[in-house]
């Protein structure tokens, strides 16, 4: 990916829990409560079960996942960087692993400008590229000129998988993976500047 970083940024994808709101999802409780061993990826762990052993996973990840969205606030300096890039005429996406029916409660309560979502109801959950290559598809824009912003590992590894840069959100610790991003920020406000700059 290197070789792409001097080039110019034209659009922006980006993960939601944890990068652009608030979660407080349990995920240690989730796999106890569905079986699922630690370090398991849990929505790749439930393609493995019986279809009555998916069912009752999936409802209680939507379960945990809806009494989340309730709670969930916009984490700090988001709401004023996505103005900013909005002002900037930037294109915005979001890419999450979440469900359809609590990302839209999520949104719903914290608007932001981004209208275009695909949450893992709508393609293949990260770190799969199929969502981040639609979207560049759809902006007709070559992947190579997209961000992918998220917390985790798997917003790294989907970015790369899709040919995009990936931008690494750590505003606590820095984890062992972040050496695997094109970028690294630590607050939200660093973004407008590091996509005009790009």
């Amino acid at each position: 990916m290197a070789k792409y970083l001097n080039e110019p940024l034209h659009g922006v994808i980006f993960d939601m829990d944890g990068t652009l709101f608030s979660s407080q999802l349990d995920f240690a409780l989730i796999r106890e409560q569905i079986n699922c061993a630690h370090g398991d990826d849990i929505l790749e762990f439930i393609t493995r079960l019986d279809r009555d052993g998916q069912r009752h996973a999936e409802q209680v990840i939507l379960n945990h996942e809806l009494a989340d969205a309730e709670q969930a606030v916009l984490l700090p300096q988001v709401a004023q960087s996505l103005a900013r890039l909005h002002e900037a005429q930037i294109p915005m996406a979001i890419v999450t692993r979440n469900s359809e029916q609590a990302t839209g409660i999520k949104m719903s309560r914290n608007p932001i400008p981004i209208e275009l979502v695909l949450t893992r109801d709508d393609a293949p959950a990260k770190p799969d590229p199929s969502a981040l290559l639609h979207i560049a598809e759809r902006w007709q824009m070559s992947a190579q000129h997209l961000l992918y912003v998220g917390d985790y590992k798997y917003d790294i590894e989907a970015a790369h998988n899709a040919n995009m840069r990936a931008c690494l959100y750590a505003p606590h610790t820095i984890p062992d993976y972040a050496t695997q991003a094109d970028y690294v920020i630590r607050c939200f406000s660093e973004l407008p500047a590091l996509v005009k700059l790009c």
